[in-house]
């Protein structure tokens, strides 16, 4: 009987945690995009006001979208679990999503970068400069900037148009092209963040069905 009821509050525990990642990757999938898109709005209306620089908006927008690129993670996980396939299948899912991860710790670096230099630097031209010195030691450039945050997004395409083929049930056939259009916006321009973000959204949503609460 003691082994029995072990066995049962061991099943317990297994499916609370359970349950408790999947309410957690429902809600990072909302939130991400949503953090993102508000990063967007406050750096527009920073710009507006004329005071997007070191300050109140530059530090508000960059914890917006460091808080939204973390909520990835979970997504990311998330997304390979529902893979639910073995071998070359389940291989292509872990690859893209170790991808997104990876892409994700640049994206992460890069605006701990940007922070620091808001809360240390006096005006524009100062913060400018720490830009420069910073950008300047060899390697940062690629990892930090120009390559390796790129792979947040091959990876997250990647894993919305696997599952687009695998799992119709939960990604539409349409999610992989909202995906790309939203990542160009993105790259087209830091002003059109927030629709490239909406795309994102609206591309995830549907997703959440696949996690319990």
């Amino acid at each position: 009987m003691t082994t029995m009821r072990m066995a049962t509050e061991r099943q317990g525990g297994a499916a609370g945690a359970q349950g408790a990642a999947g309410a957690t990757v429902k809600t990072a999938l909302l939130a991400g995009p949503a953090l993102m898109a508000g990063y967007g709005v406050v750096r527009l209306v920073g710009r507006a006001v004329g005071e997007y620089g070191p300050g109140v908006w530059w530090t508000t927008a960059h914890l917006l979208f460091l808080a939204g690129a973390l909520a990835f993670v979970p997504v990311f996980l998330g997304l390979r679990r529902l893979a639910g396939e073995r071998g070359v299948k389940r291989v292509a899912f872990e690859v893209a999503a170790w991808t997104g991860l990876l892409g994700t710790v640049a994206v992460v670096v890069q605006v701990v970068i940007d922070l620091a230099a808001g809360f240390l630097a006096a005006d524009k031209q100062a913060m400018s400069e720490m830009f420069r010195r910073v950008q300047d030691v060899p390697g940062v450039m690629p990892l930090v900037y120009t390559v390796v945050p790129v792979l947040f997004w091959l990876g997250l395409l990647a894993l919305v148009t696997l599952l687009a083929f695998l799992r119709r049930d939960l990604v539409r056939a349409w999610a992989p092209v909202l995906v790309l259009a939203g990542t160009v916006l993105m790259a087209v321009s830091l002003d059109l963040l927030p629709t490239g973000a909406l795309c994102l959204g609206v591309a995830l949503l549907p997703v959440r069905r696949g996690f319990s609460a």
